[in-house]
C-alpha cells in the first residue's frame, strides 16, 4: 500500500523511533505518547485489521507481544503496569488502517490525561436464552 504511514515506517521510508524489528514486525514509539513509552507493534505485511490476519501471521505477530511488553516494563522502574490494546475498525477507535497493537505503560492512576478504560457491567441485562444464542452463533462461526 503506497500511502500507508505504517508501511512507510516498516520500509524505513520515513523516520520513527524504532525499539524492535525483525523480518515480521516493527515496534516503534507512537507519536502521540499517550503515556511515556507508548509503543506500537506493527506487522510489516499490510493487513488492515485483525479480521485480515491468517493463522500464521497471527502466530508470528502475537507471539512477539510478551517480548515487547517485558522490554517496556524493564525499561523503567517507574512502570507499574501496562495496557495492551488492539482496535479494529473505526467503530472501535482504529484510526490508522494498518493493524497495530498499542502498549501503554502505566505509572500511576492519573498518569495519562485523556486516557482511560471504562468497564461498565451489564450483568443481568441479557437473559440466559439471549446469551445462549450468542454462544451458539459464535461457535457456529468459528473457522477450523
Amino acid at each position: 500500500m503506497t500511502d500507508c504511514i505504517f508501511c512507510k515506517i516498516a520500509n524505513h521510508e520515513i523516520p520513527s523511533s524504532i525499539v524492535y524489528e525483525d523480518d515480521v514486525v516493527i515496534a516503534f514509539l507512537d507519536l502521540s505518547q499517550v503515556t511515556k513509552g507508548h509503543t506500537l507493534l506493527v506487522p510489516k505485511k499490510h493487513v488492515a485489521d485483525i479480521f485480515e490476519y491468517d493463522e500464521e501471521l497471527a502466530k508470528e505477530v502475537f507471539s512477539r507481544i510478551p517480548k515487547i511488553a517485558r522490554a517496556i516494563e524493564r525499561s523503567s522502574d517507574d512502570i507499574l503496569g501496562l495496557n495492551i490494546l488492539n482496535n479494529n475498525r473505526s467503530i472501535a477507535y482504529q484510526s490508522v488502517f494498518h493493524s497495530h497493537i498499542h502498549f501503554l505503560p502505566r505509572y500511576e492512576d492519573s498518569d495519562s490525561d485523556g486516557f482511560g478504560l471504562k468497564w461498565k457491567t451489564h450483568e443481568g441485562k441479557y437473559s440466559q436464552e439471549e446469551l445462549a444464542k450468542v454462544v451458539a452463533a459464535i461457535k457456529e462461526s468459528l473457522e477450523e
